[in-house]
């Protein structure tokens, strides 16, 4: 009997070795090479076919890309081989459209909604891939993809599709809480390479107008959504986009963009010898790098559960702030304009106003320990949601209760407020190490100390429970300083870094007051 070579007697399993070796020839990139095979007969269409066969592209995708995060986040009931394979489709399509510049440059017509859809949906794409990066996802949208290059074009360039250099070029303020802009800041800070900005004058200047901006026009630019002002703010869940995400839909709230705009400013600024525009008073700390640098997706839970938390019942508080994650020793640099042209831009003064203002910049140490309150074993998180044992103070008193005195000692951090019965949070050094992420957190004080050229001063706050915020009273010791109010949030987690802003005590809350920015990193 003559045997049969025709290639519709490949066995099923032979069929499938052979797709997956021709989509990963390749790592970086679509499998593209796997579009000959499956034009080559019907058999082989229906053999290999997504919809048909997901489990072959399920494999595909979890050589090019990481999948531990998303299966950790949304449960094996939602990674399953189609809605993996679904996920691998998107993202080709995503790396394509990036690599080919499409979206990068403002069109000569106004943005169509269907242009805007599509493209809220490759930043979302990016962003969620690099807070699910183990190492895979940034390589193929740095070394596939250049997403960096299309970043410094998109945010950058005076023809750049996000409009921020053309409308701060004419004179105005770009869009605040924009989510394209929003997302496309948190990806540069997470792409940044400070060493790409140093021999390219032009690149640093762009880079520099941009990001001033962002990070020290918080008039414009919040800090945070919702308003730092409420401890226990509203959540609204018909807030955030509409995306999919593994095939399936989910609503996410997008990060406000002031955080990555202070931290690349101030890196490039400090790391790079040509930052013509800054006063540096003393020797600046070591260089900030990216949270992704050397990273894994755990490095990012916070920020996954902070997009989550802002459409939906934020739950346990360990899952937007990390225990521990703040004790210790952190050393970083706060800056500062002159009050005057602060005092304009508040008046309503064109972005000219702080392009041209010189920018004044201290370094300072913190030293800072973490206290915990748990809940009871008997004691039902959201059932206890508003009956704070510590009552929430005034927000200019970093959320600590009027007339507070906090004492520490051997037992813990005790509090004390007019009217209340005092509490007794544990501190964090102390706990046993057994212990540690066995019950559920409840809420965090934080006390310590630290010095600048300024003086010495005394620090204490709270981190607030549904978006990890947190909030400090800065007192210095000696002399007439004043009270200053320290907010901020942990970008990352082991490798992350503090970045957010202070204010003066003087102006209501409510009210724009004196602001500057501030970087803090732990001391190496």
């Amino acid at each position: 009997m003559t045997p049969s070579h025709s290639l519709d007697s490949i066995p099923q399993e032979v069929l499938e070795h052979i797709a997956y070796f021709t989509a990963t020839v390749s790592f970086l990139g679509p499998p593209s090479a796997l579009v000959p095979l499956l034009s080559t007969n019907r058999r082989i269409y229906a053999a290999l076919a997504l919809d048909r066969n997901p489990h072959i592209w399920a494999r595909i995708f979890a050589y090019k890309f990481d999948l531990a995060a998303a299966v950790r986040r949304l449960g094996p009931a939602r990674t399953t081989p189609l809605a993996i394979a679904e996920e691998l489709k998107k993202r080709c399509m995503v790396l394509r459209r990036v690599r080919a510049k499409t979206d990068t440059l403002a069109p000569i017509w106004e943005l169509s909604s269907g242009h805007a859809r599509h493209l809220s949906e490759l930043l979302w794409t990016a962003y969620l891939m690099m807070l699910e990066n183990d190492g895979r996802n940034e390589r193929q949208l740095r070394e596939y993809a250049r997403m960096d290059n299309w970043l410094r074009t998109y945010l950058l360039d005076e023809n750049g599709a996000s409009l921020v250099r053309s409308t701060a070029k004419r004179d105005q303020w770009p869009v605040g809480n924009d989510e394209r802009v929003s997302l496309a800041m948190w990806l540069f800070w997470m792409l940044l390479r400070p060493e790409e900005y140093m021999m390219d004058e032009a690149a640093f200047q762009s880079a520099n107008c941009v990001l001033k901006l962002f990070a020290l026009g918080a008039h414009h630019y919040s800090l945070c959504t919702p308003s730092w002002i409420d401890f226990h703010p509203p959540l609204n869940p018909k807030a955030g986009s509409l995306l999919t995400h593994f095939g399936m839909p989910l609503r996410l709230a997008h990060p406000a963009p002031a955080s990555p705009a202070i931290l690349a400013y101030l890196t490039l600024v400090n790391q790079l010898s040509v930052a013509w525009d800054t006063i540096s008073y003393m020797k600046p700390p070591d260089p900030t790098l990216p949270a992704v640098v050397g990273a894994c997706s755990t490095e990012w839970e916070a920020e996954w559960s902070r997009a989550l938390a802002g459409v939906a019942t934020p739950g346990a508080q360990e899952r937007v702030f990390v225990p521990g994650s703040l004790d210790g020793y952190w050393e970083g640099l706060f800056t500062y304009t002159e009050f005057t042209a602060y005092a304009a831009l508040l008046s309503g003064a064109s972005p000219a106003v702080l392009e041209r203002s010189l920018v004044a910049q201290h370094p300072q140490l913190w030293k800072l320990r973490e206290h915990h309150l748990y809940y009871s074993a008997d004691e039902d998180e959201d059932d206890s949601a508003g009956a704070d044992p510590l009552v929430p103070g005034s927000p200019l008193l970093a959320y600590m209760p009027m007339g507070a005195q906090v004492q520490e000692g051997p037992n813990g951090l005790e509090v004390r407020a007019p009217g209340c019965t005092p509490v007794v949070y544990e501190t964090w050094s102390r706990v046993p190490e057994k212990q540690r992420g066995k019950r559920r957190l409840r809420d965090v004080i934080l006390t310590g100390e630290g010095h600048s050229a300024w003086g010495q001063f005394s620090l204490l706050g709270r981190v607030r429970p549904c978006d990890g915020h947190l909030c400090l009273s800065k007192d210095y010791v000696d002399g007439d300083r004043g009270r200053w109010l320290y907010r901020a949030y942990l970008i990352g987690n082991e490798h992350g870094n503090l970045s957010g802003r202070w204010r003066d005590t003087l102006s209501p809350p409510e009210v724009l007051g004196y602001e500057g920015c501030f970087m803090m990193s732990r001391r190496r």
